[in-house]
């Protein structure tokens, strides 16, 4: 009798979200020749990682009796997932009931004892987790992936990828800033026009030195904001009546804010941690004792929402939500980290990282497109409360680009500003349409 035929099979799975959009790859290699016999991907709608994983292990064991129907064969599993491998190999029990049926579906394909499991880091799993994601962007475009889809040769050996920079608590966007920040200072400035007599006389810089990407309000004022009295707390300058004043609150921690993750509104929609919503309690005392918020605005992401109602439960107030307060589309790189995006999308990161007209893998949105949006947002507020103090519940993006726009500031700054977890940051805007900003990143509230 001959000899079993010796395969190797790597699958993986993924989940831009756990749960949230979802797909897995698989792969069938020669173990002798190393060549590939099959590839398999697909994008399967919102599901967990675990899921995703499991469904990649059916694919490639499928795949397995597809190519040798009449031949025995000896299977090496091959998989970066701790949890399938020790389940199906029988030494971890199977408590959940989403797993359950999957994992008896693998189970009948091949026979028991042609199947063993090996777990591997996840960077020996490249083939497999690279087909997962060509699968997810696939699903993100409205389509299936296709095997002439597949970018052959990105499993090669190649130098290994720069460290990740470091950046601040919070999103993987944050991340990306220390690279930014830093192309921009190696970057010779651009040249200035010079200044007209009556810009140089109010101090300004003229309009085509100014950020051209959204619409400003108001003009600087004659007299420097140094040369006027210190405002105390979230006060009002008594000359200027009471400013529409928006206290705006980062949500608190999600599982993937520790991690850098890119985190925005086209993934999924994770809940808060156990951290964010001991933070999120932490800040509605703080509102408690100080008693000035009269009114919450909430993005319509559920970190935001769970964190808001952690605040209006306290102080006894209703939480209207705002669409044009949700955080950036991050499109294909939503659930990565800055590293992982670099390694697999690194031409069009490297577009983004130079332009705030770029925008992210699979059809994101660009920084000046969240500032226009986060403008007019703005606008509507101010209108709407004007004179009253505003909790505004909201994300990175959106709060660093309304404390840019009140500074005035160019589009690179929203990459030299740092915003914790559940951080306060205030802005108020005055009927002469100029805003003053008071406080950012607070983080005294947390103890």
């Amino acid at each position: 009798m001959p000899a079993p035929r010796q395969l190797v099979v790597e699958a993986d799975g993924g989940s831009r979200g756990n749960p949230g959009p979802a797909g897995y790859g698989a792969v069938v290699i020669d173990p002798d020749t190393a060549q590939v016999l099959a590839e398999a991907a697909e994008f399967i709608g919102v599901a967990s990682n675990n899921v995703a994983e499991y469904r990649g292990l059916i694919a490639a064991l499928t795949a397995v009796r597809d190519l040798f129907p009449d031949t025995d064969v000896q299977v090496l599993v091959r998989m970066d997932s701790k949890l399938v491998v020790e389940q199906m190999s029988g030494r971890w029990k199977i408590k959940h009931p989403d797993m359950k049926p999957l994992a008896a579906r693998a189970a009948e394909i091949l026979p028991a004892s042609s199947v063993t499991y090996e777990w591997i880091p996840r960077a020996e799993n490249k083939h497999a987790d690279r087909l997962a994601n060509e699968a997810m962007d696939a699903g993100r475009r409205g389509g299936q992936w296709e095997p002439s889809s597949s970018t052959a040769g990105l499993d090669t050996p190649r130098a290994a990828p720069e460290p990740e920079p470091p950046g601040p608590p919070g999103d993987a966007a944050a991340g990306a800033a220390k690279v930014r920040a830093a192309m921009a200072a190696a970057r010779p400035a651009p040249a200035r026009a010079p200044k007209s007599p009556q810009a140089a006389r109010a101090g300004q810089a003229p309009a085509s030195a100014q950020a051209p990407d959204v619409p400003q309000t108001g003009q600087a004022p004659d007299v420097p904001q140094a040369a006027q009295a210190p405002q105390v707390g979230w006060g009002s300058a008594p000359d200027l009546g009471s400013p529409a004043t928006f206290v705006l609150l980062r949500h608190g921690e999600t599982v993937l804010t520790p991690e850098k993750r890119f985190s925005g509104s086209g993934g999924g929609d994770p809940e808060l941690s156990a951290t964010g919503r001991d933070q999120a309690a932490r800040a509605a005392d703080a509102f408690a004792a100080r008693g000035t918020v009269q009114e919450i605005v909430s993005s319509p992401l559920r970190r935001c929402r769970e964190t808001a109602a952690a605040v209006a439960d306290r102080l006894g107030l209703e939480v209207r939500i705002e669409e044009g307060l949700r955080e950036t589309d991050f499109g294909a790189w939503e659930g990565l980290t800055f590293a992982e995006v670099r390694e697999r999308f690194g031409s069009d990161l490297s577009a983004w990282l130079a332009s705030p007209e770029a925008a992210p893998t699979g059809g994101g949105e660009s920084f000046t497109e969240v500032a226009e949006r986060v403008a007019a947002t703005r606008d509507r507020l101010i209108a709407a409360y004007a004179g009253r103090t505003v909790l505004l519940v909201t994300h990175v993006t959106p709060i660093k680009t309304l404390v840019r726009l009140a500074l005035g500031a160019p589009p690179e700054s929203l990459f030299r500003m740092e915003l914790s977890p559940a951080s306060l940051s205030v802005v108020a805007y005055y009927a002469d349409g100029n805003p003053s900003l008071r406080l950012l990143n607070d983080t005294s509230h947390l103890g």
